[in-house]
């Protein structure tokens, strides 16, 4: 019997995803994430053949650390948009990364959303639950072809099955 390969990020990633752009204010990404009920998103410009480029990620936590600042400090000389206070250069990963690696990216850097990125381009994003769910799915199918080796069905009793077919009326 042979062992099941682990899942990969593209079998978990969440492909549609709400994006921002760098020139977008921070009241504009605040109203933005609460409207969409979502704690973070990938900012993105559209590169010269169309596709999404991922510059940075925005979350909650920096709009609140900047909002913060903002209101006991009194206004900035500029007006904070989401390139003043997203963070660049992301941890990402790629579509073919594996969900142990993953998981370790996880509880490493206490992340709970992770772009999912290929030459730049933004594919998706990977969620911290979604992960969990395909892990704990693999345990079990992992402890279930475990227990198969063990104890391997006895083919006396598969083949001692009767068969009855009903004759109908």
């Amino acid at each position: 019997m042979k062992a099941k390969t682990a899942p990969q990020v593209q079998d978990v990633m969440i492909r549609h995803i709400q994006t921002v752009t760098s020139e977008m204010s921070m009241v504009d990404v605040m109203e933005f994430l609460d409207r969409h009920h979502l704690t973070n998103a990938p900012v993105v410009e559209q590169g010269a053949d169309g596709r999404k480029m991922l510059i940075g990620f925005i979350s909650e936590g920096d709009c609140l650390a900047f909002l913060a600042n903002e209101v006991f400090f009194g206004g900035p000389s500029p007006v904070q948009t989401v390139r003043t206070m997203m963070k660049r250069h992301p941890i990402c990963v790629e579509p073919g990364t594996d969900l142990f690696s993953l998981a370790s990216i996880f509880v490493s850097h206490q992340h709970r959303h992770l772009p999912v990125v290929q030459d730049g381009q933004l594919l998706g994003v990977v969620d911290r639950r979604d992960v969990l769910k395909a892990l704990e799915a693999y345990y079990r199918e992992a402890i279930h072809d475990r227990e198969l080796r063990k104890f391997p069905p006895d083919l006396h009793e598969v083949l001692n099955l009767r068969c009855f077919v009903s004759q109908g009326r």
